[in-house]
């Protein structure tokens, strides 16, 4: 199955903006036969605490970097609305055009 990412900007967003945006994605993607890559990691190891642990001191930059790993799984990368202004998915733009992954904007 053709894979795909999501790039969203999260920054000064509630939990409830996030999730609205990303469950239009998910629908948008599964309408075209996309299977979505997890790219909001929640999981324990992205706590806080797991974190601190790990000496992570650039929380942003790790997950950018997990990101990052999950694109290479992917065929094509979604961006959400306003990823022009955040620094983390302009990343993942460059890296998703560098690379040839197919890219795909939120109507």
């Amino acid at each position: 199955m053709t894979k795909a990412m999501i790039s969203q900007p999260m920054a000064g967003k509630t939990d409830e903006q996030i999730a609205a945006t990303r469950e239009k994605a998910i629908a948008d993607l599964e309408a075209m036969g996309y299977e979505v890559v997890n790219t909001l990691f929640t999981d324990e190891w992205y706590s806080d605490a797991a974190m601190k642990e790990r000496g992570v001191v650039q929380v942003p930059l790790c997950y950018l970097a997990k990101s990052l790993e999950n694109m290479s799984l992917c065929h094509a990368a979604y961006f959400a609305k306003g990823w022009e202004k955040a620094r983390g998915c302009r990343i993942e733009h460059d890296a998703a055009v560098a690379y040839g992954l197919e890219v795909l904007y939120e109507d």
